[in-house]
């Protein structure tokens, strides 16, 4: 908590809250990325 508290004074809110963000999302995204990938192998195979 000290940590976040210190990035918070030493960078400002706005910068800390975008980061905070950024890493939460990057989680969702590979996510995304992969169901993606497995919906296209999906319609693939069934064209074929």
């Amino acid at each position: 908590m000290e940590a976040i508290l210190q990035a918070v004074g030493n960078l400002g809110f706005p910068i800390v809250v975008t980061a905070y963000l950024l890493v939460r999302i990057e989680t969702r995204l590979e996510s995304l990325a992969a169901s993606i990938a497995g919906l296209a192998q999906a319609v693939n195979a069934l064209r074929k």
